[in-house]
């Protein structure tokens, strides 16, 4: 009767274990944003199995089912940053004119994560990471090359004077909390009437 009455308590602590699981278990997409917000917050050293896993109150074989290792988180961090990167730097409404997207593009800064200045510093210390801002970078500086080239400029050097005000407001933001839509409107007609 004893081993009855155990085997049915251990049955029922089980099934509540495996519906605290389940209501628990994390996604790889809970591990993606734990990743960027660990490196926001704290760096590339933070991107560990062990310190998100504390992070989010797990433990690492939470971690190991989503990621074969650390090397694949970190690919799976830098293929969604690159994704939404370029999705996010798009030309704007078809309808709208080549110059209403311009001025779109160029103040994309206003709608970028704090993850981004994060993402380039630790390119500074990762050949694999610096590759892919390469290419995020390669991608945007293309489009702001058609849409310049659209309009009739065709200086390549604009291209890069706009991209890189875009990227500088983004870390001043990020430092003084001011936007910076205005200043890069500005910038935009500044070149528009210096070529016009």
């Amino acid at each position: 009767m004893l081993h009855c009455g155990i085997a049915a308590l251990a049955k029922n602590h089980r099934r509540a274990y495996l519906r605290v699981m389940t209501a628990t278990r994390l996604s790889p997409e809970s591990w993606i944003q734990a990743g960027f917000d660990a490196l926001t917050a704290q760096g590339p050293s933070a991107l560990k199995a062990e310190a998100l896993a504390r992070d989010l109150q797990t433990t690492k074989g939470s971690f190991y089912w989503h990621f074969k290792d650390v090397p694949a988180f970190h690919d799976a961090l830098l293929n969604r940053w690159e994704a939404e990167s370029l999705d996010g730097f798009q030309t704007g409404e078809e309808n709208a004119s080549a110059v209403q997207r311009l001025r779109s593009l160029a103040q994309h800064s206003e709608n970028t994560s704090t993850i981004e200045p994060a993402i380039r510093a630790w390119a500074h210390g990762s050949e694999k990471v610096a590759e892919t801002v390469a290419r995020v970078d390669a991608k945007r500086l293309e489009e702001l090359d058609v849409l310049l080239s659209e309009i009739g400029l065709s200086n390549p050097e604009l291209s890069r004077i706009i991209y890189a005000a875009n990227l500088g407001m983004t870390e001043l933001s990020g430092l003084d909390g001011q936007r910076n839509e205005a200043a890069l409107g500005t910038l935009v007609d500044l070149v528009l009437a210096l070529y016009a």
